[in-house]
């Protein structure tokens, strides 16, 4: 069983960055492929970024794309979340997810398995 626990998430300043990450503490991972979800207040659940675990690639949303770089250690079953640039728009709770999904995992609906989620907040 797929079991996701997020950390690193925190307060900053805009401008400032920030590592997220997930560790899966069930099996070693089974899935396909791990993402980051974000919602932020009084919105729908967002597509941030996702990696396929045997390397073959990662997606990112337009709205993070060349300020975010997802990446894992898969000895220590850990996925990351490196965001730089940090912006306001980019405050949200920010969930790991994971799916067996052949897709390509770039939507929402493609994952399956969820943690808690952790909270990022950035100022102005």
């Amino acid at each position: 069983q797929v079991q996701l626990v997020e950390s690193g998430g925190g307060l900053v300043q805009a401008g400032d960055s920030l590592r997220l990450s997930c560790t899966n503490s069930g099996r070693s991972f089974s899935s396909v492929a791990m993402g980051w979800i974000r919602q932020a207040p009084g919105k729908e659940r967002e597509f941030v970024a996702s990696i396929i675990l045997s390397g073959s690639g990662t997606y990112y949303s337009d709205s993070v794309k060349g300020r975010f770089t997802i990446s894992t250690d898969n000895a220590k079953n850990t996925m990351y979340l490196q965001m730089s640039s940090l912006k306001p728009e980019d405050t949200a709770i920010y969930y790991c997810a994971a799916t067996d999904t052949l897709l390509p995992p770039t939507m929402v609906r493609h994952f399956d398995s969820w943690g808690q989620g952790t909270q990022v907040t950035v100022s102005s």
